[in-house]
């Protein structure tokens, strides 16, 4: 009863928002449904998205918005599907191929939740399921969930847990209350292993690796963390501290929510709004996928048993301390490379390269509640993108290193998609847009 009364508000809302057609809303409208849906299963524990594989929601509902989109509109090139012919609305296109993924991903909310948001979110536009615009967004739907059929996606994996040598990482404890849940073993493997969106391969911009545990970049890697990241006796300043809480936890949900902030004060134009989420959802998601390959692919481990073992690696210029834990809870897989940072990388990157600049004043509002302030204004993109690196090593849970080639990894991403995907219709320039690697 009690969630049949939630969700009748919720409509009830969702019809105030949504009043009168907001041509290029639609796409950011249901990038915030995908959100809801994502904090419903989460509440409910059904299912529980590990790691961040959340991302692979949002970049299938982005996609498919954008196929259905595109279809009517006919401005970019389409993700997976081709529709000709196609009529209609774009708004019941979008709508309808948002919720037919997501009906597709969380069956579960389709009665409850999904079903009744559709038809409300129709009606406060003037729209009917008879719009033509609903069979080509039936008709995106499908042809996604069909390409995307067999990607490796949450595989059932035996449990990773890494190994005991120096430099190997293994399961660790969460000393802090809130998850993750102590000794864990790595979450999402699967992750590392599945076919990308856009990219050739996971391993495409793997890296050469971390620092080797006795060399001077390793030393100082681990000097920093360690003298930063630690929960007691740290030297962080207090705007150090400020900054380590505000980018704390749930680094998809943030940027989902800042991307629509930015498309709302920017984007007037139903096909450029479906384009911008897919470009930033496809990039982050395949920026997950080359993180977790990197995990994957070289074990390494985390600052918390690092420091603790830091005796026993083979380094005599690093000294342990088995009493060390950091200042928030260490996630539950491997440290190279930085998967927020990555994510960051590739969104921030996608931004700039969108706009042609990396010179636009945004906010981040965080979803940490202890964060002070709650949200950020930044007037460049890669000022974020260097917030995050800080941050990393601040919650003592990443070396520099990992954050540096994390987001480099996350740049390198987005310049792919970019470059390759969703390209304007009689488009052939290959050029870059005259971005660079600056780090």
């Amino acid at each position: 009863m009690t969630q049949r009364r939630g969700l009748t508000v919720l409509i009830a809302v969702a019809c105030l928002v949504w009043a009168g057609p907001a041509l290029a809303d639609a796409p950011s409208d249901w990038n915030a449904i995908t959100a809801q849906t994502l904090a419903n299963a989460a509440a409910a524990g059904t299912p529980a998205r590990p790691g961040p594989s959340a991302v692979l929601d949002y970049a299938m509902v982005s996609a498919a918005v954008h196929d259905a989109v595109q279809a009517i509109e006919g401005q970019f090139e389409p993700y997976a599907t081709t529709i000709p012919g196609a009529t209609g609305s774009s708004i019941a296109a979008a709508a309808t191929a948002a919720h037919d993924i997501l009906v597709n991903r969380f069956p579960l909310q389709a009665a409850t939740f999904l079903d009744p948001t559709y038809l409300a979110y129709l009606a406060a536009n003037g729209l009917t399921t008879s719009d033509p615009g609903v069979a080509v967004g039936q008709q995106a739907a499908a042809g996604l969930i069909a390409f995307r059929a067999g990607d490796g996606s949450f595989q059932a994996l035996p449990p990773f847990t890494g190994g005991t040598d120096a430099g190997v990482w293994r399961p660790t404890t969460s000393y802090l209350p809130g998850p993750p849940p102590s000794n864990a073993p790595m979450a999402a493997e699967w992750l590392a292993f599945m076919t990308p969106f856009t990219l050739n391969s996971p391993d495409q911009f793997r890296p050469s690796g971390p620092p080797a545990l006795n060399s001077g970049k390793y030393r100082k890697d681990y000097d920093e963390v360690k003298r930063l990241g630690g929960d007691v006796n740290s030297e962080r300043t207090q705007a150090q501290t400020d900054l380590a809480i505000f980018w704390n936890l749930d680094f998809l949900g943030r940027w989902n929510l800042a991307l629509r902030d930015i498309q709302a004060a920017h984007i007037t134009n139903i096909a450029e709004s479906a384009r911008f989420f897919a470009l930033a959802d496809l990039a982050m998601a395949d920026a997950v996928i080359t993180a977790w390959d990197s995990k994957r692919h070289f074990v390494f481990w985390r600052p918390v048993t690092a420091i603790q073992e830091g005796d026993n690696d083979g380094n005599p210029t690093t000294e342990g301390d088995v009493n060390w834990h950091p200042f928030i809870n260490t996630p539950p897989y491997p440290e190279f490379s930085s998967g927020a940072n990555n994510v960051t990388g590739s969104v921030t990157r996608m931004l700039k390269l969108f706009f042609g600049t990396d010179n636009v004043t945004f906010v981040v509002k965080s979803n940490n509640p202890a964060a002070n302030p709650p949200t950020r204004t930044y007037d460049r993109f890669s000022d974020a993108a260097a917030d995050v690196v800080e941050a990393r090593i601040l919650q003592g849970i990443h070396f520099r290193t990992a954050d540096v080639i994390g987001r480099k990894q996350g740049r390198s991403v987005a310049k792919w998609v970019f470059k390759h995907a969703l390209r304007p219709v009689g488009n052939n320039d290959d050029d870059d847009q005259g971005d660079d690697d600056d780090d």
